[in-house]
């Protein structure tokens, strides 16, 4: 976190004349909230970084993009825009995967070393509403967004095993291509049936529009995205959100369409290892927890525990096709890449939990409840299964984040198109304004 601040200042000071560094927040812990600032134009673009704190390659893709900003004037000048890039929103999240982050990048490691804050503490959420937004973090995003009214807004956010894919809240026409190109050039796969928008409609392949947000309750909006968030949030300005989803570690069935030959036997199994892995760790809580009272910061690794253990038997029940939901929703139609997604999210959730309770027996000093072989058991076992079963493997920092630069700015091309060509009815903030000339590839 301190290296990324200090690069950006260092950025900040070789190019006065293009590039401001200015604190815009201060995070729960007090560490600076950072906006770095590109070009002089009239059409903002706001790029957020780190909003998931176990997802760092947005603050390294942020600095490449104000390199390359500087580097091409299209991009600024010739489009009559200016970037705006916050450096990372949950930094001291971000500071709780420290462990990991050094490499060397193993499963393994990156499990035990796991931190994402509950789902109330993750700043993009509203799930009271913009108005009642409580965390610093976020109100800070929500001003940015007020004071600057971006015709686009970028949330860079890394897949820890799968594939690449886009949300939206507006269509791009032309994107999917544009991340087909990419993604073929760099070696990532596209992520084909994305778990997080089994739902959504597709806008294209590994493309996916952000549905209007909704009431639900606390397990819908951990599962379906159901409350608002600082995406949809700014609509009333007329902008465009993009959601770009980068891949740690690549798994290459992700991108396969076919049609699965057993689908309803591939889904019993993914529910029967959840729940089976959702029992063993209901137990290891149960022992552990007595001896947590005295565990500094217990409380921040426990929320996402508490969290993940409730959603993960609704998750199996919405899984089987054996097993009435209570929603009345059926399973959409689903290929291949849909039944590996929901084998990655079942494994994900145990590890998860497993790394964070890992995590809290390491704090005791000791191992009070005798759970720590078994939680070490957990971990290997989901790592076994992603690096065998789902020939997962690490794609270079390098390479995430050219591929996440390259979808953020063919995103700013298209949506600088669609400024351009005006609104549809009910858009505020468009057709009265200029068209943003972009660059071309």
């Amino acid at each position: 976190m301190d290296e990324l601040g200090a690069r950006a200042a260092a950025f900040a000071a070789r190019h006065p004349r293009h590039a401001r560094l200015r604190r815009v927040g201060t995070s729960r812990a007090g560490t600076p909230l950072l906006l770095l600032s590109v070009g002089h134009g009239s059409h903002q673009v706001l790029v957020v970084a780190g909003p998931h704190a176990n997802e760092p390659v947005g603050g390294a893709t942020a600095l490449r993009l104000a390199e390359r900003a500087v580097a091409d004037p299209r991009l600024t000048e010739g489009a009559d825009a200016t970037w705006n890039l916050l450096l990372c929103v949950d930094p001291d999240g971000l500071r709780r995967n420290e462990g990991w982050l050094t490499g060397p990048y193993t499963l393994g490691r990156y499990a035990r070393n796991f931190f994402r804050p509950g789902f109330r503490e993750q700043p993009e959420w509203l799930p009271d509403g913009p108005d009642r937004a409580t965390l610093p973090e976020t109100r800070t995003l929500l001003a940015l967004q007020d004071e600057l009214r971006p015709f686009l807004q970028c949330s860079l956010h890394g897949v820890d095993v799968g594939g690449g894919f886009v949300e939206l809240t507006h269509d791009l026409p032309g994107l999917a291509q544009r991340i087909a190109h990419t993604a073929a050039r760099l070696g990532i796969p596209r992520e084909l049936g994305a778990y997080d928008t089994l739902y959504w409609p597709d806008l294209g392949p590994a493309v996916y529009r952000i549905p209007p947000p909704r009431r639900g309750d606390l397990t819908a909006a951990i599962t379906e995205a159901a409350v608002d968030s600082t995406w949809c949030n700014p609509r009333r300005h007329g902008t465009v959100t993009a959601v770009v989803e980068a891949p740690m570690w690549a798994v290459a069935a992700v991108a396969d369409a076919s049609p699965p030959p057993d689908r309803d036997g591939v889904l019993r199994a993914v529910s029967r290892t959840l729940r089976q892995d959702t029992r063993r760790l209901h137990r290891v809580l149960a022992r552990l927890r007595p001896h947590l009272a005295e565990v500094p910061e217990a409380a921040h690794l426990l929320a996402p525990v508490d969290d993940y253990l409730l959603v993960c038997p609704r998750l199996a029940d919405a899984w089987d096709p054996d097993t009435d939901d209570g929603t009345g929703r059926s399973l959409p139609p689903m290929n291949t890449s849909h039944l590996v997604a929901l084998r990655l999210a079942g494994r994900r959730l145990s590890l998860r939990t497993a790394g964070l309770l890992h995590q809290l027996v390491t704090r005791t000093g000791g191992d009070p409840a005798g759970v720590l072989s078994e939680l070490d058991r957990l971990v290997d076992e989901g790592c076994a299964d992603y690096r065998d079963g789902c020939a997962a493997h690490w794609i270079p920092v390098g390479r995430q984040v050219e591929y996440q630069t390259r979808v953020v700015l063919a995103a700013f091309e298209l949506a600088g198109r669609r400024v351009g060509a005006g609104a549809r009815s009910g858009e505020p903030g468009r057709g009265s304004e200029a068209a943003v000339p972009m660059r071309r590839d």
